[in-house]
């Protein structure tokens, strides 16, 4: 079975929308887009480069597979660590309202998200099963139990308002940490794996 992981750009209050651009995604108003490009230095070229090249296949929501598909096919440097497994490995794009998927191995899932992504982890033989940013669809798939690993790029900047990662009525998980590094920009890149259900106690009984 795949491992399902996804990589998430957040702002330490837990904003992930449109960390690449003013016009990304201005859902609900929002006007702060952009926030993470200050912050793009070799050390998160070279990590998220690390990412991609244990990709096996990608699994993106609608909004972050049409701003990817109207930018990386435009980009054929085989060398390229993000663009060369962007347009050539298997692309699934969970969507009910995705008619036609131009950008060649895209795959539309538009039935049962649990059952459907149950099959494509049991389906990949080899590499990750990634997601990248896809809030909403994070959301569904934190509410069926099926990510196995969460990277969280956390950037030293604070919005007060956007779409959160961990919004309220998540189900609540706990979380194995496995892995911490910082980029020279202040980027805390944090690792964890699924750890099921938290435990809960109280100092009172210690």
């Amino acid at each position: 079975m795949a491992h399902l992981t996804i990589t998430t750009f957040v702002t330490l209050d837990g904003v992930m929308q449109a960390p690449g651009g003013p016009e990304e995604d201005t859902r609900g108003g929002f006007a702060l887009g952009g926030w993470s490009v200050p912050y793009g230095d070799e050390d998160f070229g070279r990590f998220m480069g690390e990412v991609f090249d244990r990709a096996g296949a990608f699994l993106l929501g609608r909004r972050t597979y049409d701003i990817f598909a109207g930018y990386w096919p435009r980009h054929t440097d085989p060398t390229d660590p993000i663009a060369s497994r962007l347009n050539t490995l298997p692309k699934y794009v969970a969507s009910r309202t995705l008619e036609q998927a131009d950008w060649e191995g895209t795959t539309i899932l538009g039935g049962d998200l649990a059952t459907e992504v149950a099959a494509l982890k049991d389906g990949l033989e080899e590499g990750e099963l990634q997601v990248h940013g896809s809030g909403r669809l994070a959301h569904a798939l934190m509410a069926h139990d099926l990510i196995d690993t969460v990277r969280l790029l956390v950037f030293p900047v604070v919005l007060g308002t956007g779409l959160r990662l961990f919004a309220d009525g998540a189900v609540p998980t706990a979380f194995h940490h496995r892995e911490a590094r910082m980029t020279g920009a202040g980027v805390a890149i944090h690792t964890y794996d699924l750890a099921g259900r938290p435990e809960f106690g109280t100092f009172a009984d210690t």
